[in-house]
């Protein structure tokens, strides 16, 4: 029998990539998804058959149940019923904009549900291996360039607030506890599987809709602020390498390049032979209350002692995702 994985967030862009490749390495996977009046699993469709779900068990190797990270009671009973090996919690509300407009369920998800995590874990008497999903927003004002574990924290948002608190809780875990529970500090990811309403997917969408002749401008806000960015399929792989090693240790994973969103943009016109200043305006409204200026991160550790290095450029990350789209809004609009 291969190992047993519960994965929070499953049905979102990092839980579909994880998913896959937790399955190719023989796992049976659990995923956790909270109830709706529709299904939203077109991200792990592939993978599964969303019909089953309310026999709480899918096709392909996963198997789907119903909770919320902000239930403790769903949390634990989950935890006694699947009894993983591993835990990957991915869930958030990870819109760092839409933070700003409902903070407290942002925290209730991000910082709290972590510690049901933990808590449900310890009172468990289980001793699975966790994952926790950090962020480069953590960061925020930046205090050195690059940044790295050690680099001190300086939130901007409710959503990196929260995800400040959930890391430190995991590390105090770890010390209070003997937990075997690690922190991934992920920089920006992104895929074809990315939401519509990231700055990212926005451009790729807008650039497949301009070039079909579907539209002929896109609205975007802070067009220098700059990221890290990276391809999220090769970001799972570093989150089960964690769990591999002998000790648990936290872990920022990046590219180390840093490029703004007006560099985004530029890649992606350019890709269908658009030019950007033609169709792209600034609209105050997308500006966030406070900004994070540059983003980039040192990866060294993760290199050196997971022997993990991103397998997508930058330039191929790009091209994939505006593929990806004009095949998309093509379907939608049968072009």
């Amino acid at each position: 029998m291969g190992k047993r994985a519960l994965v929070t967030g499953i049905t979102g862009q990092d839980g579909s990539y994880l998913a896959e490749f937790l399955l190719s390495k023989g796992y049976e996977v659990h995923g956790l998804t909270r109830s709706s009046s529709t299904f939203n699993c077109e991200r792990i469709d592939h993978i599964s058959e969303a019909k089953s779900l309310a026999a709480g068990i899918v096709s392909g190797g996963v198997f789907l149940h119903y909770g919320d990270l902000c239930d403790a009671s769903s949390v634990n009973r989950l935890m006694r019923s699947i009894r993983p090996d591993e835990i990957y919690n991915l869930a958030a509300q990870s819109h760092v904009k839409v933070s700003f407009e409902i903070p407290e369920y942002t925290g209730d998800v991000v910082a709290l549900g972590t510690l049901r995590i933990l808590e449900g874990t310890r009172e468990s008497g289980l001793n699975p291996r966790i994952f926790q999903a950090g962020s480069s927003e953590m960061f925020g004002k930046v205090q050195e360039i690059p940044q790295k574990e050690s680099t001190s924290f300086y939130p901007r948002s409710p959503y990196a607030a929260a995800k400040a608190y959930a890391h430190w809780l995991v590390v105090n875990y770890r010390e209070a506890y003997g937990m075997f529970a690690c922190n991934g500090i992920l920089f920006n990811h992104e895929s074809p599987r990315r939401g519509e309403n990231f700055v990212t997917r926005k451009i790729t969408l807008g650039v497949a809709a301009i070039k079909l002749g579907l539209r002929k401008a896109l609205a975007l806000g802070n067009l220098e602020a700059k990221r890290d960015w990276g391809f999220a399929g090769d970001y799972v792989q570093a989150m089960w390498l964690m769990l591999q090693q002998e000790s648990p240790d936290d872990y920022v994973i990046a590219t180390g390049e840093t490029r703004s969103v007006r560099e985004f943009c530029e890649a992606a016109f350019s890709y269908v032979g658009l030019d950007y200043q033609k169709h792209v305006v600034v609209d105050p409204l997308y500006f966030r209350p406070t900004e994070v200026d540059l983003l980039i991160g040192d990866a060294s550790k993760a290199r050196e002692k997971l022997g993990w290095r991103p397998g997508v450029s930058f330039q191929d990350l790009v091209r994939m995702m505006v593929d990806s789209d004009i095949e998309l809004l093509k379907r939608q609009h049968l072009l």
